[in-house]
């Protein structure tokens, strides 16, 4: 299994899909333009060996189409990781679309970006995801049924959103029972990274447990007013990474762990929700381990949100998806104790779990 990533100005050198490392064996790959909506977007389909790729759907102003591509490689691989340790029958998928989601998406576009969703016949499942809201799924469930995390009204599971929030917490919770001690956040001192619909979630959770939480967005109004909202401290400095916190949540994009960031960074534990928050997993995954800064694995604790969507599918009530979720606490702990006996890091760790049920699974499906 391939554990490395390509910067997206290195992807000239190589070729441009099959030559990308993030490419890592994907099964299918699906390019689609429409030149009267302007959409174009691009489907991942990385692994369908547990069962259909599910996966958001990212609008995203994309500095070129090369970092469109390797983004939704990273983000469709870690898909497979995350339902595989989840204990989800649901293969790996994600979709990017090239674009302001705050100017440039129309009901149209969505409209169209679901008729390509519908011509993969389920092979992959959309829901939604950064630059997306639940009535965009609900346009898109106009033109095809493989669709998640659509308005609760129109029979779906609503916004991911408070259980992938949920989620992180209770992997924040096993991080810090494993580095500190005890489960409880009274009194750590949390940095959460991007306060969106997630991010948002999280520090409301926090705050109501005692934690004493400093909050950064490129957004300043939507700053002031989650400060002001659960009473956390806003971040005013010039450099967030060195800031002396005990957990540190990166909550918006991802790679923010990387070579700039990693000799900076004071906190203790890292537990957030953002997606491929390592640059590079196996370098920057290495000198966190040697930091001794212990990394609860993003495609384990963000898990909540494919969990909630999943209920849709399997017809889980909104109690079993509570139990799976909460369940990530434990998978975590899990994760760790294995970290230390075999000495590697956590994300390989976590990997390692995932990858072996994955394979078991294909093992049973030759031998039939």
């Amino acid at each position: 299994m391939t554990t490395d990533v390509i910067n997206s100005n290195e992807l000239h050198k190589v070729d441009p899909v099959f030559g990308q490392i993030s490419f890592d064996g994907h099964e299918q790959v699906v390019f689609c333009n429409d030149k009267d909506t302007g959409l174009k977007a691009i489907i991942g389909i990385h692994n369908t060996v547990l069962g259909p790729a599910l996966g958001g759907t990212r609008m995203w102003k994309y500095s070129n189409e090369w970092e469109a591509l390797n983004d939704v490689l990273r983000l469709s691989r870690g898909m497979s990781f995350k339902s595989s340790i989840s204990g989800l029958n649901l293969g790996g998928g994600k979709a990017v679309i090239i674009g302001d989601a705050k100017t440039e998406k129309t009901p149209e576009l969505m409209r169209k970006f679901g008729q390509y969703v519908d011509s993969l016949s389920g092979k992959y499942i959309t829901a939604e995801d950064v630059g997306m809201e639940t009535k965009d799924m609900d346009t898109v469930r106009e033109v095809t049924k493989y669709v998640t995390g659509i308005s609760e009204s129109k029979g779906g599971s609503g916004n991911p959103s408070p259980i992938t929030a949920y989620g992180v917490f209770m992997g924040m919770k096993a991080a810090a029972k494993h580095k500190f001690g005890v489960d409880t956040l009274a009194g750590k001192r949390v940095l959460v990274q991007g306060i969106g619909h997630v991010g948002e979630v999280l520090v409301q959770h926090l705050t109501n447990e005692g934690a004493m939480v400093t909050i950064s967005d490129i957004n300043e109004n939507r700053l002031h007013e989650v400060g002001s909202k659960y009473g956390a401290k806003i971040f005013t400095g010039n450099d967030l990474y060195s800031l002396d916190v005990d957990i540190y949540a990166p909550c918006a994009l991802g790679a923010t762990i990387n070579d700039d960031t990693i000799s900076k960074i004071q906190a203790k534990v890292i537990a957030g929700a953002a997606n491929n928050q390592l640059a590079n997993e196996v370098i920057h995954g290495k000198l966190l381990k040697e930091k001794g800064i212990l990394y609860a694995p993003d495609f384990l604790i963000n898990a909540g949100g494919v969990i909630n969507v999943y209920s849709e599918l399997a017809n889980l009530t909104a109690a079993q998806v509570m139990e799976k979720t909460e369940n990530i606490y434990n998978t975590a702990m899990d994760i760790f104790n294995l970290s230390d006996v075999q000495n590697i890091t956590t994300h390989q760790a976590a990997l390692n779990i995932a990858q072996k049920r994955i394979d078991d699974r294909k093992k049973e499906l030759e031998n039939k």
